[in-house]
C-alpha cells in the first residue's frame, strides 16, 4: 500500500521546515502555516500580477537557489505568539515577534548573516537592502507558483537519485509538503488526474521542475549533490523533475465548494497513473 510517511510545512519562505504528524489542506488548496512568511528584498515587498493571482517569484527574497546558507540556520516559528526564533550552530541570532520592530530585527539579523556568506555580494546589488520580512503569519501565500499547490514525492525517487549521486539524500532537501513510501521511484511523474490522500481528493498539475536549491544540503548549507545534472544526465530526464503538484480535486457531490481536509502519517495514496487512464 503506498502511504503518507513524512509530512512537512515551512512556515517562513527558504528556511527550516517544521516535521509534523498532520498536514491541514484549506479550501484554497494550500497547507496551512506553510510558507505564511517571506523575506523579500527592498525594492520586492509588494506581490507582482500573474492571472489575477498575487506572485512573489522567489528570485526577488532570500531562498536557498541563490542563498544555500540559508540551511544552516535552524528556525523555529511560533504560530500563536507569532514570534520567530533563528539559531546558528547552536547561537541565537534572534528571537522577535512579527511587530514594526521585531520585522526590523528579524530583518537585520538575516542580513548580517547572509553579507557573511559567500553568497553576500548578492544581497548587496542594487535594491536588495534593507531586506523586508512579509506575510502576515497565518496565510499560506508565498508558494513558487501564484495558483498555490501541496507538493509530495516519493521517497523512492529519491533514493534512486542518491543512487546515481553516491549520496545519502535526505528528503528535506526537495521541500515537498508530503512524502510517500511503497511506490516505485519517479511513478508520481506519471500520475494524471485524480489522487486521493487520506480523505482528501486531488488532481495531479504538473511535474515539479527542480532549481539549485536542491544541491543545498538542508543541515550545513553546503552545496554538496549535483541533482541538476544528475537528473538531466545519469538519469536521462529532459528537465531536472523530482515530485508532483496536487491541486484542488472535484467537489463532494451536491457541493459546490472543494473543503480540503486533513492528511496524517500513515494514509493510504491512491492514484492514476497516465498510462491507465488510458487503458
Amino acid at each position: 500500500m503506498t502511504r503518507v510517511v513524512s509530512l512537512y510545512r515551512h512556515p517562513i519562505k527558504g528556511l527550516t521546515p517544521e516535521s509534523v504528524d498532520s498536514l491541514t489542506v484549506q479550501p484554497d488548496g494550500r497547507i496551512a502555516g506553510d510558507r505564511v512568511l517571506a523575506v523579500r528584498f527592498a525594492d520586492a515587498v509588494t506581490p507582482e500580477d500573474r492571472d489575477g493571482l498575487d506572485y512573489w517569484p522567489k528570485a526577488k527574497g532570500l531562498s536557498l537557489q541563490d542563498f544555500p546558507a540559508l540551511a544552516a540556520l535552524k528556525t523555529t516559528y511560533d504560530d500563536r505568539a507569532l514570534t520567530v526564533r533563528i539559531e546558528h550552530d547552536g547561537t541565537l541570532l534572534v528571537e522577535a515577534g512579527l511587530d514594526g520592530t521585531g520585522r526590523v530585527e528579524l530583518a537585520d539579523a538575516l542580513s548580517d548573516f547572509v553579507l557573511g556568506t559567500p553568497e553576500g555580494r548578492r544581497l548587496r546589488r542594487p535594491g536588495r537592502l534593507p531586506l523586508v520580512v512579509v506575510g502576515d503569519g497565518t496565510t499560506s501565500r508565498f508558494q513558487d507558483r501564484a495558483r498555490g499547490y501541496v507538493s509530495v514525492h516519493t521517497r523512492a525517487s529519491v533514493t534512486a537519485l542518491g543512487d546515481a549521486l553516491g549520496l545519502d539524500i535526505d528528503d528535506r532537501r526537495f521541500r515537498s509538503n508530503v512524502v510517500i513510501d511503497d511506490a516505485e521511484a519517479w511513478s508520481e511523474l506519471e500520475w494524471s488526474g485524480p489522487v486521493t490522500i487520506g480523505q482528501v481528493a486531488f488532481d495531479a498539475a504538473g511535474p515539479i521542475v527542480r532549481c539549485l536549491a536542491t544541491h543545498a544540503n538542508p543541515d550545513t548549507g553546503v552545496r554538496d549533490a549535483k541533482v541538476l545534472t544528475t537528473l538531466t544526465g545519469a538519469l536521462g530526464q529532459d528537465e531536472p523533475t523530482l515530485g508532483r503538484l496536487l491541486l484542488p480535486g472535484e467537489s463532494p457531490e451536491g457541493s459546490n465548494a472543494w473543503l480540503g481536509g486533513t492528511i496524517r502519517i500513515g494514509d493510504e495514496v491512491i492514484a492514476t497513473t497516465a498510462e491507465a487512464a488510458r487503458a
